[in-house]
């Protein structure tokens, strides 16, 4: 009679706990993989991505990989991924924009890779906490100077307005003054071609040019734009600031490191990321506080205090003022809690593990603000507009609330942050100085599509809505 000795026994054992070990350590999360191969779940993801999410989420769990245009994107929907996502090294950022940079502004990967934390530097600094006081004055009264042109009274919808105030603001203030177009023939076509871009950045960012007729041709209308003033912006000189615009410090350091003929590019990148937020962002705001008429009456009647009773007179705006408003600033805050990017990604460098399973190298790691922006662990009734929460935050010290990750996370949080609370904040002090304002249609619910280009950029909120508002002159 055959027997296996005891010595077999063992060996077979620690062999099958190490395989069971090893099973479990590879376990991957569950994946979509659609029907069509390469493009995968790429048409269903792109029709709703929100809506997507929120379904496989209910099916899958919190993690679950989604194969989409031959590439491996797993999400993390809730609280369990946040410390792999912002602490783990086995990640990277710059990994998983650099192939959307390509196809959006025909940045080559290596050039991206070499320069992008020198520019991210660069511009963080320019538009840092401790520059802000440079642009108060500015936004001021550029924003002045465009609210002339809306008249003493009217109708309009409120997505074009807030496109027609800031979009000169914006650009002439980052880039130099009078880039943005006076003349009504040159301005619609401005904004013909930057829409057409921003609102198909989405499937720019990962489809063949050759496929997106329409939008190759609005990208490369953009990217001939600054070929043609590249020169003037390079030498324009302020008559009133001695200190140079962003996009001059960011030519300074494509000259300083041999890539000037890559200025174009970067010029698309900079103006597509300022413009894509800013405008989303103040159109939400401005909707969310006039639906409330209690927070419209506190801060009608807080602007009041500071600047007395709105006449004729333009006002200034200074910091000190700002500091005595709060709740502009915590509406704002509000509005991106609730309006913020579907996700935002970094590359997967090495398996990382997240809840019961392993990520592989290569994926697509994806954290989604919208969902934990919801968790009502650290937001209270997280689906209402409530902006006395940011009570709570230390904004002195520029600190948000936990979880709060519309700004991206890490290293490269979004670096004009700062600046564009600052710009909208004198936009609605401004508009509600010079006019009463009231909503003639009901606030839409967020469309399924949100995002625009949230899934690849740190900070991007993008709704094709309309709202009608009318104003008056006070």
């Amino acid at each position: 009679m055959e027997f296996i000795s005891p010595t077999v026994i063992i060996i077979l054992g620690c062999v099958a706990v190490l395989l069971f070990l090893q099973w479990k350590n590879l376990r991957r999360p569950p994946c979509i993989r659609g029907w069509i191969p390469w493009i995968g779940a790429g048409f269903e993801f792109g029709k709703t991505p929100l809506e997507f999410i929120e379904k496989a989420r209910i099916k899958y769990g919190p993690v679950f990989t989604v194969i989409v245009m031959g590439t491996r994107m797993t999400f993390v929907t809730e609280e369990e991924g946040i410390n792999v996502f912002l602490k783990s090294k086995e990640i990277n950022f710059e990994l998983a924009v650099q192939n959307p940079v390509y196809h959006t502004a025909s940045i080559a990967k290596n050039i991206f890779l070499k320069l992008h934390e020198k520019l991210y530097i660069t511009v963080k600094g320019k538009m840092g906490i401790f520059n802000l006081y440079k642009f108060t004055g500015q936004l001021t009264e550029e924003l002045q100077e465009q609210l002339q042109n809306l008249g003493t009274h009217g109708t309009t919808d409120l997505n074009k307005f807030m496109r027609h105030l800031l979009y000169p603001v914006t650009v002439n203030i980052l880039f130099k003054k009078g880039l943005f177009p006076t003349d009504e023939r040159k301005i619609r076509e401005f904004h013909q071609h930057f829409q057409a871009y921003d609102e198909g950045f989405e499937y720019g960012s990962q489809l063949p040019e050759c496929l997106l007729r329409n939008w190759s041709k609005s990208k490369k209308w953009l990217l001939a734009l600054f070929e043609k003033n590249i020169p003037d912006i390079k030498t324009h000189k302020s008559a009133k600031e001695n200190y140079p615009t962003v996009m001059q410090a960011v030519l300074d350091l494509l000259e300083m490191e041999a890539n000037e003929q890559k200025s174009p590019n970067y010029g698309l990148l900079l103006l597509w990321a300022s413009l894509s937020n800013t405008v989303p962002v103040a159109f939400w705001t401005f909707a969310f506080v006039l639906s409330h008429p209690n927070i419209h009456r506190t801060i009608m009647e807080g602007i009041s205090s500071v600047f007395g009773t709105a006449g004729k007179d333009k006002i200034k705006v200074s910091e000190d003022d700002l500091k005595k408003l709060p709740l502009i600033k915590w509406c704002i805050l509000e509005t991106i809690r609730l309006r913020a990017p579907g996700v935002i990604a970094r590359k997967v460098l090495k398996p990382v593990k997240i809840l019961d399973y392993t990520v592989p190298s290569g994926d697509l790691l994806m954290l989604s603000p919208f969902w934990l922006h919801r968790n009502p662990k650290y937001f209270p009734e997280p689906d209402l507009f409530k902006p006395e929460r940011w009570k709570e935050a230390n904004l002195e010290k520029h600190a948000f609330l936990d979880c709060f990750m519309a700004f991206g996370s890490g290293k490269y949080q979004c670096p004009g942050r700062w600046l564009a609370l600052l710009e909208i904040q004198i936009c609605i002090i401004l508009i509600f100085y010079y006019y009463d304002c009231s909503l003639l249609d009901p606030l839409p619910k967020q469309a399924t599509m949100n995002s625009g280009a949230g899934f690849f950029h740190e900070n991007a909120l993008h709704e094709k809505v309309n709202i009608k508002t009318q104003h008056t002159r006070q």
